[in-house]
């Protein structure tokens, strides 16, 4: 098929990488076009502007920062939403606010065009290896049509239903579970160092007995070695992420005093410089000076 793929940061390259392995072929567009070089030499096409990414098949994929990025590729001056047409499909991998999907989807089916939700869990060493988890909900046609294009990027697809919101909704619900762990990691590791225990020793044990999860294992590896650089996932937008969480409850009237704590360790952790580490430094905040 003839897709377009917008946004080339660390895990829509991976997953256009996975697209063109796959035997499709690319209009891929990203705001710094050097991104595009190594896609290029694998047989993609750069375009100058997101509306270019709409190729014969009318599929267009979106992997970008946040809600206002999105917003800009799609209704911008030069943005695709308009030229995608009747019968095209808008992929929205993006971690996003829900009512963002909302207003999208509602944008689309205005011109008798497709929104297609599809957050993903997974890092880019997962993009990579297309071993991401992906949450796929929207109009049933479309869902199906692109099955086959989310399989090539994940190890599993999880159909969600016709609301685009729901799948972005556990998106924000899974992050904010992972920036529970995080903090949790973070203040029995403190405590423990106190007492002269290993933080090492503490992922070790927890991890192979009541906490077996790649979360606390992985993410807990990091925290024990103080490994925030270079990032696997930035800090900067683990903050977005809790800001959506926040905005997304209060939209619904749910108290999330947790989520108001970790956005609490984020946004000090930015304000020390650490935007741009990787978002378990906010680990730091259960040990740093007060």
């Amino acid at each position: 098929m003839e897709l377009g793929f917008i946004g080339l940061g660390a895990m829509g390259h991976a997953m256009a990488t996975n697209l063109l392995k796959a035997g499709h072929r690319l209009r891929v567009w990203n705001r710094s076009p050097d991104k595009a070089a190594d896609l290029v030499a694998l047989g993609a096409l750069p375009v100058a502007t997101p509306a270019e990414a709409v190729g014969a098949d009318a599929i267009v994929f979106t992997m970008l920062a946040d809600d206002a990025a999105l917003h800009a590729v799609v209704s911008g001056p030069d943005g695709f939403g308009a030229r995608l047409g009747a019968g095209g499909i808008h992929v929205s991998m993006s971690t996003i606010a829900p009512q963002t999907a909302q207003a999208l989807a509602a944008l689309h089916a205005e011109r008798g065009a497709a929104y297609v939700a599809a957050p993903v869990f997974g890092r880019p060493d997962a993009a990579a290896a297309a071993k991401l988890w992906v949450l796929s909900a929207g109009p049933a046609e479309a869902c199906a049509r692109v099955q086959p294009l989310l399989a090539a990027l994940g190890q599993k697809v999880f159909p969600l239903g016709s609301d685009p919101a729901q799948a972005h909704v556990l998106k924000l619900g899974g992050n904010f579970l992972i920036m529970g762990a995080i903090e949790a990691m973070a203040e029995a590791m403190a405590l423990g160092e106190q007492y002269g225990l290993p933080r090492q020793t503490l992922v070790d044990v927890l991890g192979a007995s009541i906490f077996p999860s790649p979360i606390y294992l992985n993410y807990g590896a990091q925290i024990a070695a103080h490994d925030y650089r270079p990032a696997r996932f930035k800090l900067s937008l683990g903050l977005k992420d809790a800001n959506l969480v926040l905005y997304a409850a209060g939209k619904a009237g749910v108290a999330m005093p947790l989520a108001q704590l970790a956005q609490g360790r984020l946004a000090a952790a930015v304000a020390k410089g650490r935007g741009d580490w990787d978002w378990t430094a906010s680990a730091l905040g259960a040990s740093d000076p007060a």
